[in-house]
Parts: structure tokens; C-alpha cells; sequence
């Protein structure tokens, strides 16, 4: 059987070739009832379009470039797929990079997305090599998403309102009766931003004297070994907040480790609201950072960019909110 052409779609829709094209490409100026026309003749037909004479003829490859901090980061899979929902729905198709690797191997992804020709790129995540972005953003549409960092005009930034959901977790402990509280830090503007919100909200509650702050990272271990030197201290915390869901679990692990029950003994929140921290044997209270609408947003703003190189930079915060679960609880009578 021959396979069906552009030129059969729009003879079974009773319109011109340029108009399948437009309908094809998204575009909105078309009329609703030709575009319904349209789409019913390439479902009847089973028309699909050919990827690379499109290419050639749009001088587009229709393919995005996305370079992620670190792969094993589960924090991004929700966001990919709120990314990749966005593009797919506009005809577009992710390259996934790992910056993890890169660095492993000490190459340049992002010259190799630029070089690919790709219709754009967008960084997850912040990346250890700020100048290699900015080389490929002055070639190739650039949006990053889920920090800060790097600045770059040009560069639309989609990220979770960090000092607003640090807020959230420490006021909830705060709430719960808690006074010797502690936060595990992260590195990186992520990671700052956190920190200061934590310590301006128990500064305002008038509780510096008992809250004190350790430098973790965003992994399991560097949770794990913060939480056993907090339990150190002289003067123990009753609750603790991780940077994020992975250092969550560690500290947890430490926690449990040495005898103490979350959340009768030692209440935990963690950051993100990833699959772990729904696992029914974690259960983590934690804050939700909405990382599938970051990622379509993300997306949102890399079309936009492609249509309009030249618009001006915008930050896009997503607003968090708390995920109240099994790990936190008032402190015990005394403690």
C-alpha cells in the first residue's frame, strides 16, 4: 500500500497543501473548522509526516537539547516529563544529556547540542560549567529550569520559590511545638536560598538560640553524615529539615541508626515531594515543589523564546506547598 503524502491529506480535506503544513506546525491562525477537517483526513489516512524533509524545508530539526545536572537526581522525573509533554504537544523532541557524565568524561554536551543544531536548550539543574552554558546560549535558545544559576541574559530562568517552601517546612516545625530545630544544607543557590529562609524564620520566631545549621550536600550520604554529627551535639535536635528528599533519607537512616524513632523521637521534613518520599516505608513529610509544572512551564518559555529570541529574560517561580505526612510530630514533653 502507497503511503499517504500531504498532498492526499489535503485533497481528503478539500484544502491547499501550505494549510495542512500550517495545521501540522501548530500554528493558530487556522480556522477550527479547517483544522478539524485536516486532523480527521491524517487520522483516516494514517498520514505521518516525514521528521527530516520537515527539517530540511523549516530549516529546524525539531529536537531540544537537555542537559541535567545529574541523571540519578529523582527530583527529574517528573519535571522530564512535564517538559516533554509540553514539547511533544508542539512537535518537538528531547536529547537528554548528563552533566554527571560529562563531567566523568570531560566533554562539552552542550557544544555537542549546539553543533547537532538543535531548535533549543534547556539546563536542569545547576551545572559546574556556568561559561559552557553561556557559550551555547548565545547560540540557541536557552531556558534553565529548577535553580538559579547561572544569570545570563537572554536566559529565561523556571524554578521553585525556594525561600518560600524553606519557609513552609521550618515554620511547620516551629508550629509543632518544636525549638531545637536543625537544617542540613545543600550548596549552590538552591541550596543558599534555603538556608537563609531557614534562618530568617527562626530568627523572626526568636529561636537562633536553639536552631543550628550543618553543611550536607544533595546526596544520601551527605545527609547521613550530617545527621550523625548533629547527634553529637551536645544539645541534640528534636527536628530536623533536609535540603532535600534524598538527604532526608539519609538523615533518617542515621537517625534510626542510632536508636531513635521518627517522628516519636526526632521529627524530619525533606524538600522536593519525589517518589521516595511517597514510599510507604519513608513516608517523609516533605515540600511539594510542583517539578511537572516546572518542567511544562519550562518548556512554555523555550517555545516562546524560540518564537521571540529577543523578548526580555523572565524569572518563573512556581509556588511549593507542604506535604504533611508520617515523619513529623510535636517534640515529647521535656525533649
Amino acid at each position: 500500500m502507497r503511503t499517504p503524502t500531504i498532498r492526499d491529506v489535503a485533497a481528503r480535506a478539500g484544502v491547499s497543501k501550505s494549510l495542512v503544513s500550517l495545521v501540522l506546525r501548530g500554528a493558530e491562525s487556522v480556522r477550527p473548522e479547517k483544522r478539524a477537517a485536516v486532523l480527521a483526513a491524517v487520522e483516516e489516512l494514517g498520514y505521518r509526516p516525514n521528521a527530516a524533509a520537515r527539517s530540511l524545508s523549516e530549516r529546524r530539526t525539531r529536537t531540544v537539547g537537555v542537559l541535567l545536572n545529574d541523571m540519578r537526581n529523582p527530583w527529574f522525573v517528573e519535571l522530564l516529563e512535564g517538559l516533554n509533554a509540553r514539547l511533544y504537544d508542539s512537535g518537538l523532541h528531547m536529547l537528554l544529556a548528563d552533566g554527571h557524565l560529562n563531567r566523568r568524561l570531560g566533554e562539552d554536551l552542550t557544544r555537542t547540542f549546539t553543533e547537532l543544531r538543535v531548535d533549543g536548550l534547556i539546563a536542569v539543574g545547576t551545572l559546574r560549567d556556568p561559561q559552557a552554558l553561556r557559550n551555547a546560549a548565545a547560540q540557541v535558545p536557552t531556558v534553565v529550569a529548577g535553580t538559579r544559576e547561572p544569570d545570563l541574559p537572554g536566559v529565561d530562568v523556571v524554578t521553585n520559590d525556594d525561600e518560600h517552601g524553606a519557609r513552609l517546612a521550618t515554620e511547620h516545625l516551629i508550629g509543632l511545638g518544636h525549638r531545637h530545630i536543625a537544617h542540613i544544607a545543600g550548596r549552590g543557590a538552591v541550596g543558599e536560598l534555603r538556608r537563609r529562609s531557614f534562618e530568617a524564620t527562626v530568627r523572626e520566631h526568636g529561636l537562633t538560640g536553639g536552631a543550628v545549621v550543618e553543611q550536607g550536600d544533595l546526596t544520601e550520604e551527605g545527609g547521613y553524615r550530617a545527621m550523625v554529627r548533629l547527634l553529637g551535639r551536645a544539645q541534640r535536635p528534636t527536628a530536623v529539615f533536609a535540603v532535600n528528599d534524598v538527604a532526608c533519607v539519609g538523615a533518617l537512616s542515621a537517625a534510626e541508626e542510632s536508636g531513635l524513632r521518627v517522628p516519636d523521637d526526632l521529627s524530619l521534613v525533606g524538600y522536593d515531594n519525589t517518589y521516595l518520599s511517597r514510599l510507604r516505608h519513608l513516608w517523609l513529610t516533605t515540600v511539594d515543589t510542583a517539578s511537572h509544572d516546572v518542567g511544562r512551564r519550562a518548556a512554555q518559555r523555550l517555545l516562546e523564546r524560540i518564537e521571540d529570541p529577543r523578548r526580555p529574560r523572565e524569572v518563573d517561580l512556581v509556588v511549593p506547598f507542604l506535604e504533611v505526612r508520617g515523619t513529623t510530630a510535636p517534640p515529647r514533653p521535656g525533649g
